[in-house]
């Protein structure tokens, strides 16, 4: 009798042990979002059953491949926070056999295991956790009078940083799907580049416009910014008049140490408030960022990067970072200190 693969043993395990297969719903995440060093997080427990998988099964698949879970995509609980965990929420999904401490993973690391996680199950309950993701924010955005402006900006924040890694993934698709075809043989059923971008497509909005020409290549306007701001050494000076929470949140990619001059006319008026400018830094502590007035004697848009050095790059935006990707612009590199 011919072995059987590794995908038929599984599935046939599957049949046996009849894993109902979980609704994923607002409620259902609701239940399971914990509140774990100021991140929402999901329990791996929690999540294989969502992906029909044991939990032993569950974390050897993330274990084989821990490359692409960074800290803040998983981290394993500490016996404080377990126990901590256990005491607030008696009903939580944790083994008191398990000579373990669980694994949390953040909303990053969940799309992370979308490109882990092979089989027609693993696709379908991704898709339904992407969906049901972005109606819990879409309910927040369209409830913001509810709460306070500074948690409105600290949501704001963390919406962006979201969506700007799904951008990400998105573009590195084939990449991921690279990888897919190495272990083609070994695993009958795979998530494939279409149904890993439907799922990225579900997430970011459909009105989404987001993309803009970089150097003449097509990118993610988010991707472009947040490359380019990545690449200073020493300074970064951003001329623009119309800055916004977005535009602080990008900058966020300069590399420690490096000095952000802003030249912008609209802060403490409509468009960037104090308020919000003095919590970003407070929440951010760490980036050296200062916001100076231009005098409004720029009409275009620049980032200049290590300005005065042998270095220096200078790119001429079209648009104003807040708004970039809402509209065909550009983003043009023009090198030479000379210029």
């Amino acid at each position: 009798m011919a072995q059987k693969t590794k995908n038929e043993l599984r599935n046939a395990e599957l049949e046996k042990s009849e894993i109902a297969v979980i609704e994923v719903t607002e409620q259902y995440l609701r239940e399971r979002l914990y509140d774990i060093r100021g991140r929402k997080v999901m329990l791996d427990a929690d999540l294989a059953e969502i992906y029909g998988y044991s939990n032993k099964r569950f974390n050897e698949q993330v274990r084989n491949n821990i490359v692409k879970f960074d800290s803040d995509f998983m981290f394993e609980l500490t016996e404080e926070e377990t126990e901590d965990l256990r005491t607030k929420f008696p009903t939580a999904n944790i083994s008191a056999k398990s000579r373990y401490n669980p694994h949390v993973f953040t909303e990053q690391g969940l799309y992370m295991l979308m490109t882990v996680l092979k089989g027609e199950l693993a696709t379908k309950q991704s898709k339904a956790l992407v969906r049901t993701f972005k109606i819990m924010k879409d309910c927040i955005i369209s409830n913001q009078g509810l709460i306070g402006q500074r948690e409105v900006m600290q949501l704001s924040m963390q919406t962006s940083e979201n969506t700007f890694e799904i951008k990400k993934l998105r573009m590195d698709l084939g990449s991921v799907e690279k990888q897919m075809s190495d272990v083609m043989d070994q695993l009958g059923e795979v998530v494939t580049k279409s149904d890993l971008a439907d799922m990225m497509n579900s997430f970011v909005n459909d009105e989404d416009n987001g993309w803009l020409m970089f150097n003449t290549k097509y990118s993610s306007a988010d991707v472009a910014y947040s490359s380019i701001y990545g690449q200073a050494k020493k300074t970064i000076y951003l001329v623009d008049n119309y800055i916004g929470l977005r535009t602080l949140v990008l900058l966020k990619n300069a590399a420690p140490g490096v000095d952000i001059n802003v030249f912008s006319d609209n802060v403490g008026v409509n468009k960037l408030h104090n308020i919000e400018f003095k919590d970003f830094c407070k929440e951010y502590p760490g980036l050296k960022i200062s916001l100076q007035k231009t005098g409004g004697i720029f009409h275009d848009r620049f980032i200049v990067l290590d300005y005065g050095i042998k270095d220096e790059r200078v790119f001429l935006c079209g648009a104003f970072s807040k708004d970039a990707g809402a509209r065909i612009t550009s983003i043009v590199e023009d090198f030479g200190i000379q210029k």
